[in-house]
């Protein structure tokens, strides 16, 4: 029989299961999994930069991407494609995390796309860098693209903001 889908107080579908850092879900009775980003996050785009850039640096772009995404659904007008750009680049390397080149190549392209022509929003100067994450988004799914996945460094993977 299968267990009931879990539900928030408003009757939507959540997926309580534990994951893992990219993202999988784990089965049930697994212990240790990754701390979830709450479904109904509200962050400002200074604690987006902050929070999603550690998660990104800690090699949890699963995760990032929640984060970015919260702040791309909260903030009004043009600079919502930065945040989807970059929301963007962190499931692209959920992707390449997961060995999954081509989608990896396909999304840090886009989403570099969506970054670039931005400048950091107001507050976020010291912790995010458009033009630099462009740009290595884009360095890196070239990268992706001429040599596969196979030999890049765990490390490469962990993208700073700034």
């Amino acid at each position: 029989m299968t267990p009931p889908r879990d539900r928030d107080a408003a009757g939507r579908a959540r997926n309580a299961r534990p994951r893992d850092e990219l993202g999988r879900p784990l089965p049930r009775s697994a212990a240790g999994d990754v701390p979830r980003v709450p479904d109904d996050l509200t962050v400002s785009p200074a604690e987006a930069a902050e929070l999603g850039g550690r998660l990104l640096a800690s090699g949890r772009p699963f995760h990032a991407h929640e984060v970015f995404e919260a702040a791309w659904k909260s903030v009004p007008g043009p600079e919502r494609e930065l945040w989807r750009g970059l929301a963007q680049i962190a499931v692209g390397l959920t992707h390449a995390g997961r060995g999954n080149a081509t989608g990896a190549a396909a999304l840090l392209r886009r989403g570099a796309g969506h970054v670039a022509g931005f400048a950091a929003p107001p507050g976020t100067e010291a912790l995010l860098d458009p033009g630099r994450v462009a740009a290595r988004a884009a360095a890196l799914a070239q990268r992706i693209e001429r040599d596969g996945l196979a030999d890049l460094p765990a490390g490469d993977l962990r993208l700073a903001l700034a």
